[in-house]
């Protein structure tokens, strides 16, 4: 027997991620609506697709109610990936990044009531703050900063977020599921928005300058696109991860003084690494996190998530589109660092 069609609405489907799970839903059989505003999204970033029989798209915001319910009517699933990201955007436009990211949740899950669909929330990593636990797990306490200070407005205002969800859950029966994204990277970032691998490597590819924040020692995982994209999938379709959070993180931590110097090996760039104060880069008063390491133990168990993508690879595949979009005036020579 044939496997059904699914009517999966993808919410900031043009964007980085959205446009990667977009590609794979089609793949799979899946009829795709995708809703952007395409206001940090692209509407090449779907270019792949842009005339697949069973792609439909919508311009619209989530926080306007008769525009999401439009988009998700006759849904089976909806991934809610719309949010104001990027720690430049937050810093930059709190209250507007506020009203889409605590607002247009809500609006997108009571549009998934109203037409009993199942929801994917795409929450994020900044929900820990401040805490620098060796593994962060899902039950692990949240640390932030003062409120403020818009450099934890994101992490809060996704915390509500998750709330939300988890009281459509419990209290109206909603099935969602809940995920926790670690630094991923790929094809398609862009560093506009403070992200920081497609930001070095473009420093890179140009020859300029590598601005790494702080002292450099701050660490991160990076996990990629093309593994983080078909667990959010397998999660969304699993009836055990209803009510429950799980991370999707990288495996590998690393300083940022260490990936700026694995950005020039790759590369081949012969760019000098500085270092630029905090007080610099953004506002007086920011604040950082030293680091940040997932426990990925709760979503290997249920669906077998593996972060196995070397972060070598991840840096080389965000190289190459960024010089195949233009974005670097001239690029040195690519080393050849063969996918694993």
């Amino acid at each position: 027997m044939s496997r059904a069609t699914t009517r999966s609405v993808v919410t900031g489907g043009a964007g980085f991620i959205g446009s990667h799970l977009v590609e794979l839903l089609l793949q799979r059989g899946d009829e795709v609506i995708v809703l952007d505003d395409l206001s940090t999204g692209k509407a090449s970033n779907l270019a792949a697709v842009d005339d697949h029989p069973r792609l439909e798209k919508h311009q619209g915001s989530v926080t306007d109610p008769a525009t999401v319910r439009g988009a998700t009517r006759g849904a089976d699933r909806v991934y809610h990936l719309a949010a104001a990201v990027g720690v430049n955007l937050i810093v930059d436009s709190p209250l507007s990044s506020l009203r889409t990211n605590i607002h247009g949740t809500e609006v997108v899950l009571e549009a998934a009531r109203e037409t009993g669909a199942d929801v994917l929330l795409a929450s994020t990593s900044e929900v820990y703050g401040k805490n620098t636990a060796d593994r962060l797990h899902e039950d692990s306490d949240r640390i932030l900063g003062s409120p403020l200070l818009s450099r934890w407005t994101y992490s809060a205002a996704k915390g509500i977020d998750e709330a939300f969800a988890h009281a459509y859950w419990n209290e109206l029966g909603l099935p969602v599921t809940i995920i926790r994204l670690f630094n991923t990277c790929g094809p398609r970032q862009t560093g506009r928005y403070g992200m920081v691998v497609p930001r070095l490597v473009g420093q890179a590819l140009r020859e300029e300058p590598l601005t790494v924040y702080g002292d450099g020692r701050q660490t991160r995982c990076f996990s990629y696109v093309g593994d983080v994209v078909p667990a959010m999938v397998a999660l969304a379709e699993n009836k055990q991860s209803k009510g429950q959070a799980f991370n999707l993180g990288g495996a590998e931590e690393v300083s940022m003084l260490d990936l700026a110097d694995r950005i020039l090996a790759v590369t081949g760039s012969s760019s000098p690494v500085v270092l630029v104060p905090y007080e610099e880069a953004y506002s007086a008063g920011y604040e950082d996190m030293r680091r940040r390491v997932p426990d990925n133990t709760r979503s290997h168990r249920l669906v077998g998530y593996v972060p196995s993508t070397p972060l070598d690879t991840m840096i080389r595949h965000v190289a190459e589109d960024l010089a195949a979009s233009g974005t670097a005036s001239s690029a040195p020579a690519m080393v050849e660092i063969p996918v694993s």
